[in-house]
């Protein structure tokens, strides 16, 4: 792969993750920018930085998903998951890139036990995926050169998330509750890192949104009990309802993703969430060795 690449929110957990899947494949011409040098909500800066490194294509892993805190602070979630991802769009269409832009499955209701495609009605129940959603729609005006890509419950050993939380707690605690009627799809960030690169090297111009998570489907309590018998952390686990355990912003009930047109249209072969879990804990245990 020889295209120049930007990633803005590069020293992020999905930004870190590409930069894995760059290393073991030996790809060089991708430029990891932090929210200081990559900042998305101040034009002139990514003017400089399209100017000077004329990138290919860009994957934007940016974003205000700090879920809870958005609903108290929605003018920065709205302008970073908004106004920041125009920015982008305004940039690749000025100078010829194609956008790669991460977005979720909190743009959907999930309030019927259905696999959700990409054409169902989004219909976010909270800030961030109302946020989310208008980014979508920004770009999708703005720029036809786009893959807008949505994703669920997105860990890796890399910064903070719900498999190193529940690490952390399973070794300080005797028990815990999880929350068991909230149901999605576990996706390990180097995975959906790896799908991005290979829709960028098979550059089939196939633009539009697209839906990768892992495979399969869980609760919170099934992914809990799976990181700490995969870690073999000894600690009592016990099912809640959500109501047990109220936050400020309303989650989906089911945003389980059909992942059909991603792996028909780029012949993906996608692994089980379990799988990929064993991999990322085994991982975990390598860096804290």
């Amino acid at each position: 792969m020889s295209s120049r690449i930007l990633v803005f929110g590069g020293h992020g957990q999905l930004g870190q993750s590409i930069n894995r899947i760059c290393k073991e494949k030996g790809i060089a011409s991708v430029l990891f920018l932090d929210e200081i040098e990559g900042n998305i909500l101040d034009p002139e800066i990514l003017a400089r930085v399209f100017q000077t490194e004329t990138p290919e294509f860009v994957i934007n892993c940016a974003a205000y998903t700090a879920v809870d805190k958005a609903e108290d602070d929605f003018v920065l979630c709205e302008r970073i998951n908004k106004e920041g991802a125009a920015n982008l769009a305004r940039c690749c269409n000025q100078y010829k890139a194609t956008l790669l832009h991460i977005s979720t499955d909190f743009v959907f209701e999930g309030d019927l036990p259905k696999h959700l495609n990409e054409d169902d009605l989004a219909a976010p129940i909270n800030v961030y995926g109302k946020t989310k959603l208008d980014g979508e729609n920004e770009i999708s005006e703005i720029l036809v050169e786009h893959y807008i890509i949505r994703t669920s419950w997105l860990y890796s050993e890399y910064a903070n998330n719900f498999v190193k939380t529940m690490l952390k707690l399973g070794a300080e605690r005797d028990e815990l509750s999880v929350i068991v009627d909230q149901v999605g799809t576990p996706t390990y960030a180097v995975d959906l890192a790896a799908a991005l690169l290979h829709i960028i090297d098979s550059d089939l111009g196939a633009y539009g949104t697209y839906h990768y998570s892992n495979e399969g489907v869980a609760s919170w309590y099934d992914f809990a009990k799976a990181i700490f018998d995969l870690s073999n952390t000894e600690v009592r686990l016990y099912p809640i309802p959500g109501s047990s355990y109220p936050t400020k912003a309303r989650r989906p009930a089911f945003s389980v993703m059909d992942k059909t047109k991603i792996k028909q249209v780029y012949k993906l072969e996608i692994p089980y969430w379990k799988d990929s879990l064993i991999e990322c804990i085994h991982a975990i245990k390598s860096d804290n060795k």
